[in-house]
């Protein structure tokens, strides 16, 4: 198989895929993991610390980042995407063989972390990585629809998460899932990386990175050189990046939690209500890209963000009614926004920067936002609600996000209107 017979977008997306969908999974199954691995009296501490440990697979992404910026600013935009696909699909392995805290005792909660340190590392160049390879690729006028791939592969890595958590939880008892059917949806994340890899075999350079080759205009130390001359981008790359990381975690893989662990009454087929918004996300996206390129990509983030920031609250508190017909509207509403933002994002962060350090300074940015915010969002809605007892505290905190990265994307400056200043 080759990047030539799948397409350079299927072939960019399919490592998101793979990453997305076991960081959901690992969301999904929180839940259950939590009284395997933090036993507790206080259920509500254990699922703290095992989100807690969801967010340490974060903490390693920005070192990811800088790992892979120098990958892909100096040898390549393929060499880069290959590695990481191949560096995600063994730890997602090793979790369905993980001990638990019953049989090693402290040992399994630090197998654990450990595991989720590796994969943050390879999450944080494959994003990066697909985005700046998919808009590199892009014939003009496309970039927009071709970056939207990239988040079209971690949408359907969610949905692929959610679904198979859905599965288990319909073919298993609760007592079957609670002991070893947790472990089974990561064997799906080993098939995607074989899959992933085969696929990224015959990958083909970007011509802009040929071109930089070319010229000799490679540069040595990409990281440092971005920070030194673009500190302003990777500031504007992590300003409109901040939704995305917080909203996404938040509305869609947090969410099935909420709906079970703290709405009353419990919506007892919330993974199935995620699943399906997803799936309506997932089809928007191809449609907000496209849209992104006709009207321009900073109009559908601009809309994206006030449109998250202006409902959050009101949605928030309309679920908490604990009507299955409110949870699957308001899902359908974020859907909508988060298509939006989703689709735009790569195009917006990749024109921020030349292609010399376009790699690394998309990376530092992006990754550390995900990693400060993205992953944490989780534990700290969590914890919003366990301090302040209030079902809606995490609507504010999703509109406090979407106005910062409303304000950022506002400062961006497109290059449709550079060339009107010129």
């Amino acid at each position: 198989m080759s990047s030539t017979r799948w397409g350079p977008k299927l072939t960019g997306a399919v490592g998101n895929v793979l990453e997305w969908y076991d960081f959901a999974v690992f969301g999904f199954v929180a839940p259950l993991m939590s009284s395997q691995f933090f036993p507790a009296s206080d259920k509500t501490s254990a699922l703290i610390k095992t989100f807690g440990v969801f967010a340490a697979g974060y903490l390693a992404r920005p070192i990811g980042g800088v790992l892979f910026g120098q990958i892909g600013d100096r040898l390549g935009r393929k060499r880069a995407l290959q590695l990481s696909v191949a560096m995600m699909a063994i730890p997602t392995s090793l979790m369905t063989i993980l001990p638990t805290h019953e049989q090693v005792g402290l040992l399994a909660p630090i197998l654990l972390v450990v595991l989720r340190l590796a994969q943050g590392l390879s999450v944080g160049g494959e994003f990066i990585g697909s985005s700046t390879y998919l808009v590199e690729v892009a014939p003009e006028g496309r970039r927009a629809s071709s970056g939207s791939w990239t988040m079209f592969g971690a949408v359907l890595g969610l949905l692929l998460g959610s679904a198979v958590a859905t599965l288990a939880h319909h073919l298993l008892t609760p007592a079957q899932i609670s002991t070893w059917g947790w472990r089974l949806p990561f064997l799906g994340g080993l098939l995607i990386g074989i899959i992933g890899w085969q696929m990224r075999h015959g990958l083909h350079e970007t011509a802009e990175f040929v071109e930089m080759q070319r010229t000799g205009n490679i540069e040595k130390q990409p990281v440092v050189k971005a920070l030194k001359e673009a500190p302003l981008q990777v500031i504007q790359v992590a300003g409109i990046a901040l939704l995305l990381g917080v909203g996404i975690y938040t509305l869609f893989v947090w969410m099935p939690t909420y709906l079970t662990n703290f709405v009353k009454p419990p919506i007892a087929n919330a993974l199935l209500i995620n699943t399906l918004a997803m799936a309506f996300m997932l089809v928007l996206m191809p449609l907000a890209g496209r849209l992104g390129d006709l009207i321009g990509y900073k109009t559908v983030l601009v809309a994206s963000s006030l449109g998250i920031g202006l409902t959050a609250y009101p949605l928030f508190r309309w679920m908490d009614s604990g009507s299955v017909v409110a949870v699957s509207v308001a899902m359908g509403v974020f859907a909508v926004f988060m298509a939006g933002l989703q689709a735009t994002l790569a195009v917006a962060m990749a024109e921020l920067f030349p292609p010399r350090l376009r790699f690394s300074g998309t990376a530092i940015g992006y990754n550390l936002t995900l990693a400060l915010f993205g992953g944490t969002a989780p534990l700290f809605a969590t914890w919003l609600i366990a301090k302040t007892g209030d079902l809606t505290s995490p609507a504010w905190y999703l509109t406090v996000v979407a106005i910062v990265s409303l304000l950022f994307t506002l400062s961006i400056q497109t290059h449709q209107e550079k060339k009107m200043e010129n």
